[in-house]
């Protein structure tokens, strides 16, 4: 089983995520505040930067990294994301690489993320979500 997580709402409307390691993150659906889809989002980023991180560095140096872009295709009948779509970019300009390396470097992204991106295998599969509610009283 995974790190526990869990949400808690604030007064003012908004929300808050915390794991039990510490980490901790503000939600909501008011201006200036990441929304649940966001959040999806965000994760697929992160999860692509952090599979594409070790190829970069190989290629590029220490440090380096990629921007990664996530947007998504929202369809309001169904209350649901019918797709997202990834873009990552990586400012390689003072490497010097040919075109063959920059090539090279590319597909050895895309297999790092084909790989090791939970959030990725994790979308591109229909994932069973189990709720349970408990209402204490």
């Amino acid at each position: 089983m995974g790190k526990r997580l869990w949400v808690e709402r604030n007064k003012d409307g908004s929300w808050d995520a915390f794991s039990d390691d510490g980490a901790h993150i503000k939600f909501g659906k008011d201006r200036g505040q990441f929304s649940p889809g966001d959040l999806m989002k965000i994760a697929l980023a992160g999860c692509a930067a952090l599979s594409s991180q070790f190829a970069i560095e190989h290629t590029l140096g220490e440090g380096k990294g990629a921007k990664v872009v996530v947007d998504g295709t929202y369809d309001a009948d169904n209350d649901a994301y019918i797709n997202f779509n990834e873009h990552v970019t990586v400012d390689a300009f003072d490497a010097g690489l040919t075109d063959e390396e920059a090539e090279k470097l590319a597909e050895r992204i895309k297999r790092h993320v084909d790989k090791g991106c939970t959030v990725k295998h994790t979308y591109v599969q229909e994932t069973p979500v189990r709720m349970d509610v408990t209402i204490r009283h």
